[in-house]
């Protein structure tokens, strides 16, 4: 009976360390044009902890895509355009404080990525809601050494940065001026049809574009990075103490 006892023991402890804590956390975001998935950066805590508070509450919630430039970006997270009228101007809306900059040269504006908007302040600060994810386009290396000669007026692209723009794609003249926090792991094609929809001179939406969010629990996340490593699903004791813990979790 001891025997057993201890050996019961020994597979509940196992089975705990591997009903792990997600890496990071992930938002889900819902459109009408599709759903996305969106990994949080761990290396920018600032912005990442800030975004998930605003999902948690709901902030983002019906809010729209407020300025929509094709091949660039698609910016939301205005919370004036919950209400908005109809061709009313938007951008200018959101919380009182901004976040310091955490920019960081090893994450850039591929594809996917999303960034904090920002007005012209000269310490980079972030909007404290405001965001956008980004399309940009896929660069030639002939493309990429006319960027550095004329727009970035001389600055060399690092070998990632060119690796990166001329695969995937994206936006490279934005590097080191904006804050990247995440990537969407899932669903790009939400950008793309959100990108192509036709806009009016302030680059906003004919229809409006919105979108809602929602933080993915914790049985969720570790589902979706088993997906990523192309795993399956937890199945057995490993799937039941998971669904024993709490459905949030925090991260330091």
């Amino acid at each position: 009976m001891k025997r057993l006892s201890l050996m019961f023991a020994f597979m509940l402890a196992f089975v705990m360390l591997h009903a792990q804590t997600p890496k990071h956390y992930y938002v889900k975001i819902s459109t009408p044009r599709g759903e996305s998935t969106l990994k949080l950066y761990n290396e920018t805590r600032k912005h990442r902890d800030n975004f998930v508070k605003l999902v948690k509450e709901g902030y983002y919630d019906s809010l729209m895509f407020h300025r929509v430039i094709h091949n660039f970006m698609i910016q939301g997270g205005d919370p004036d355009s919950r209400y908005a009228a109809s061709r009313q101007e938007l951008g200018n809306g959101g919380p009182s404080y901004r976040i310091p900059a955490e920019i960081n040269p090893a994450i850039i504006h591929k594809k996917g990525a999303i960034g904090a908007a920002r007005d012209n302040n000269p310490a980079k600060e972030s909007s404290g809601s405001q965001f956008y994810l980004v399309q940009g386009r896929v660069f030639s290396q002939a493309a990429l050494d006319s960027l550095e000669q004329f727009r970035l007026k001389g600055v060399k692209l690092s070998p990632l940065q060119r690796e990166t723009y001329s695969t995937i794609g994206g936006t490279p003249h934005l590097d080191g001026n904006y804050t990247v926090f995440g990537e969407l792991v899932k669903g790009l094609e939400m950008v793309d049809a959100v990108a192509a929809v036709k806009t009016d001179d302030n680059d906003r939406p004919y229809n409006d574009e919105r979108f809602s969010m929602r933080l993915l629990t914790r049985a969720e996340a570790r589902d979706l990075e088993r997906e990523l490593q192309g795993l399956g699903p937890k199945k057995g004791l490993s799937k039941l103490f998971d669904s024993m813990k709490s459905r949030e979790y925090k991260l330091p």
